[in-house]
């Protein structure tokens, strides 16, 4: 399949390496027609990309965010695309998600050292950088120091649920992070229904929140789950998305922009289904 398009990828505004510019430049480069930026809890990307991509004729990038959220006690990612990146309700919400996620970063810091898993504050800040702060971080800050081999050990030994080191932060909901997103104009999806106890319930319970589409072509997708989760979105005439998940990591197996992604009609359905709520 020629893929021309991608619907999830990260800049360093969260827990990417690339700069706005520099992914830009790097999905020109691979062919894509157009392109979605989910950072995180965050859309302060989103003008730098819309204008380095006035540099490349038929380049388009899609408006787009990544919401954690809860869901009877399970972490729920929202994806939220063709939002107005200047919706105040929207802007003051992620305030509060931002200023959350460091103090639960601070605490986690706090309670690896008490483990004797030393690392320092600093470091960890100037790792995220001008970005949303987030795990990914610490987990960067763990292989600096040679507490792990690869980053997800990071998640499997400190910082994932039930580890040493992991920091339960307030979440908006599922159907909050589906209401919140349409009221900006966007459109939402679940993203990576792999990682999930039970994709199809739900997808049922959001549904009259507005669910609008399941990333089916994801980068840590088998062809198996891709049928499945194709199969779930017909069924319930949701949009198959999905993307690479880029993050410019450099880890084994990483998916680049081109290597995975849905037909290029969806992209033209998300603004379809954004114009109808905005």
């Amino acid at each position: 399949m020629n893929v021309e398009l991608d619907l999830h990828l990260h800049t360093s505004a969260s827990d990417g390496k690339l700069s706005p510019g520099e992914l830009v430049r790097f999905v020109a480069s691979k062919g894509l027609k157009q392109f979605a930026i989910t950072d995180h809890d965050t859309t302060l990307s989103l003008e730098e990309a819309k204008i380095a991509t006035q540099q490349f004729n038929d380049l388009e990038v899609i408006p787009g965010i990544e919401l954690s959220t809860s869901f009877r006690d399970e972490e729920v990612h929202i994806l939220g695309y063709h939002l107005d990146p200047l919706c105040q309700n929207l802007q003051s919400v992620l305030h509060n998600f931002r200023s959350e996620r460091k103090v639960a970063i601070r605490q986690t810091v706090e309670k690896l050292r008490e483990a004797h898993i030393i690392l320092d504050w600093q470091r960890v800040l100037e790792i995220a950088g001008e970005g949303a702060i987030g795990r990914p971080h610490i987990a960067h800050a763990l292989l600096e120091k040679g507490y792990i081999k690869h980053f997800g050990e990071a998640f499997e030994k400190y910082i994932g649920r039930g580890c040493i080191g992991y920091v339960e932060r307030p979440k908006i909901t599922s159907e909050q992070a589906c209401d919140l997103i349409i009221s900006a104009g966007g459109v939402p999806v679940l993203a990576h229904p792999k990682y999930l106890k039970s994709p199809t319930t739900i997808v049922e319970f959001l549904l009259p929140y507005g669910l609008s589409g399941i990333e089916v072509y994801y980068g840590d997708h088998s062809l198996q789950e891709m049928d499945m989760f194709l199969g779930i979105a017909n069924q319930y005439d949701l949009l198959p998305c999905g993307g690479s998940d880029y993050h410019a990591k450099g880890s084994v197996g990483e998916k680049l922009p081109g290597e995975i992604g849905p037909p290029i009609w969806v992209a033209k359905e998300l603004l379809k289904r954004s114009q109808a709520v905005k």
